[in-house]
């Protein structure tokens, strides 16, 4: 272990900022990060231990217990519960012998559920060993557990499990031609820095990702930093349910992502770009370490590009399964090897970003368009769109439709279009832009695709008449809660709150009082949460009780008031360290229509009374932190 973790360290120049890298490396070689290799690493890249345990738990894909030797994850997007995700799972750990969340005894393997793996076109996915599978049903299932129990290493695996496939169903200004390798960069050196980016102001391109912040004005605020330090980053992190463009875009387009990153760092003056792609696409990592080995050699990165006197050269650089990290600034506190939380803003990434350095941040699809206005100038793309969203959107749409997969429209397309081109039918909804994004009824289809109208990074989640909207809700809620970083208590505590409330709700607890007070938990979280996830994790809950109150209504006891903590339960622990499970140590809750709910007590508990135990602790075998 010494001599690889010492070669790995090596490899990286002994820098902090590799940390993430040094750690998938060895959690893949080890299924866990050891005591021995965290206290090694401390030494090398000399940073402390607390450090590197803050980034093990952080991240979803490390861990600090051993995993099996085929970590088997299966994804639990809503997309892939539509498609029998939950009786799946279920059936693999019945042929695994292992509990989901659990390592089998032998060591062999481990199942667990893990978020969206951006497959939802071709679900139900999952992973193993941080390697796409997908289409997933009963004879893969049982293929896999074959395998799996036979101990065939991954190389030996049928190709057809891990097959990823682009499903590009619609194509237009961007999809229906390719530029060719180095044109962008010919281009806007002829035409000259300056220039280009004048075409791209004049195009109207605005940001990708979802915010629309117009790309040239954040390449020209950069530009003009006096550090002469810059960076370009290109978050490839799409881990919003129901995204997965950016993967297709990297699959079958990536010369030409590169392409837009160089553009970018010829007018910053930037000389190191980064392209953060989300762990869960490990199966395209080497794929894209050949492209920009090819281009290297082509003299299209590195020194001197072109003869041009640009010098610039790109990393890729994989995430470890933080949604977060999506948000600009957690990514970059990611890249420099750190937990991915979001720093306070104002300074932005434009004047403090990368090592506190000038720095882009753009998303795949924003880079892939700026290098074809580089090659076809900035009134080719403008001359389509609307006033204020010019150009084309590629979307990502997934659910019950008959062709789920990628389509470009020009901005300004109508939801109904867009439903029919992909074949859906009889549609109760469509959640435009992921959980983070609107849910929109079916009397709301003639809506635009537009900044001015429905903004989204990307994303439709169909679903069907036959669907529960809460059940989608339900699964969102979770997503959230699940993801947050923690560092403020409103999204912390809050999300953990909606995800309770909502359960209550969906499993026909609640009462009239709980939308009530779900509406301003909801309006707590948004307002008062420090980045863009916790201001977002409500917007499930608000956009669909806009729409669907009668189907939360249904849900609701005819009482006043449930209560919505298990006073018992909260009391299995304190029994099972007492070894008591007499009636003495269980209470019971009661509800009366229109009153307070109260307590019931046995008449007598190891001689303390009901009566007595407003004075006394209770009960008294009981831990103090087990009072109730």
């Amino acid at each position: 272990m010494r001599e690889f973790i010492q070669s790995v360290a090596e490899n990286s120049q002994y820098q902090a900022t590799h940390l993430l890298q040094i750690l998938r490396q060895i959690q893949y070689r080890y299924h866990y990060i050891p005591h021995e290799a965290i206290e090694q690493l401390s030494a090398l890249l000399n940073i402390s231990r607390t450090q590197i345990i803050s980034v093990v738990e952080f991240y979803s894909f490390f861990h600090l217990a051993p995993r099996g030797q085929y970590e088997l994850l299966i994804s639990d997007s809503i997309t892939d519960h539509m498609l029998g995700k939950k009786e799946l799972i279920d059936h693999l750990a019945k042929k695994l012998n292992v509990a989901i969340g659990e390592v089998r005894g032998d060591g062999v393997v481990s199942l667990d559920n893990t978020s969206c793996t951006g497959m939802c076109d071709q679900g139900p996915a999952g992973l193993v060993n941080g390697y796409a599978l997908t289409r997933l049903d009963h004879a893969a299932i049982d293929k896999i557990a074959e395998l799996v129990n036979q101990q065939k290493p991954l190389d030996e695996w049928p190709a057809e499990l891990f097959q990823v496939d682009d499903n590009v169903y619609k194509s237009g200004l961007l999809l229906n031609q390719q530029i060719e390798q180095g044109s962008a960069l010919r281009s806007t050196i002829k035409r000259g820095i300056t220039e280009t980016l004048w075409e791209i102001d004049k195009s109207g391109l605005r940001g990708r990702g979802g915010a629309g912040f117009k790309t040239a004005m954040k390449w020209q605020f950069c530009s003009e930093e006096q550090q002469p330090e810059r960076y370009v980053v290109c978050n490839a992190d799409e881990g919003e349910p129901g995204t997965f463009k950016d993967k297709v875009l990297l699959n079958s387009y990536a010369d030409q992502v590169f392409e837009g990153m160089a553009i970018c760092a010829a007018i910053i003056g930037a000389k190191q770009g980064f392209v953060y792609l989300r762990g869960e696409y490990l199966h395209l990592h080497d794929k894209l370490q050949s492209i920009l080995d090819q281009r290297r050699q082509n003299g299209l990165l590195g020194n001197n590009i072109l003869n041009a006197g640009l010098d610039f050269d790109i990393e890729i650089h994989l995430g470890a399964g933080a949604y977060i990290c999506g948000e600009e600034s957690a990514l970059i506190e990611s890249l420099e090897g750190k937990p991915g939380i979001p720093r306070n803003r104002p300074p932005y990434p434009v004047t403090h970003g990368y090592l506190g350095k000038p720095t882009v941040v753009n998303n795949v699809e924003t880079f892939l368009a700026a290098a074809s206005i580089a090659v076809n100038g900035g009134d080719w793309f403008a001359a389509i769109g609307t006033e204020k969203s010019k150009g084309t959107k590629i979307l990502s749409i997934s659910g019950d439709c008959a062709r789920p997969g990628i389509y470009e429209y020009p901005f300004g397309i109508t939801v109904r279009t867009i439903l029919n081109d992909c074949g859906a039918d009889d549609v109760l909804g469509v959640q435009v832009g992921g959980p983070s994004g609107t849910f929109i009824s079916d009397q709301e289809f003639d809506r635009k695709l537009a900044f001015e109208d429905l903004a989204t990074g990307g994303s439709f989640i169909i679903f069907n008449s036959s669907r529960n909207i809460l059940d989608a809700v339900h699964n969102f809620t979770h997503f959230f809660a699940h993801e947050s970083c923690g560092f403020c208590t409103p999204c912390r505590v809050g999300t953990s709150l909606l995800k309770k409330q909502i359960d209550k709700i969906v499993d026909g607890h609640g009462a009239s009082g709980d939308i009530v007070a779900l509406e301003e938990l909801c309006r707590l979280v948004k307002n008062y949460s420090h980045c863009g996830l916790g201001q977002t994790a409500a917007n499930p809950i608000i956009t669909t009780l806009e729409r669907y109150l009668d189907l939360y209504e249904k849900q609701l006891k005819d009482i006043s008031f449930e209560p919505g903590f298990d006073l018992d339960g909260a009391l299995e622990t304190a029994r099972r360290l007492a070894n008591r499970d007499d009636v003495g140590a269980h209470l019971a809750q009661t509800v009366a229509t229109g009153s307070v709910p109260a307590a019931t007590f046995p008449p007598s508990m190891d001689g303390v009374s009901a009566g007595d135990c407003r004075e006394q602790s209770w009960p008294p075998s009981l831990a103090d932190g087990e009072r109730t």
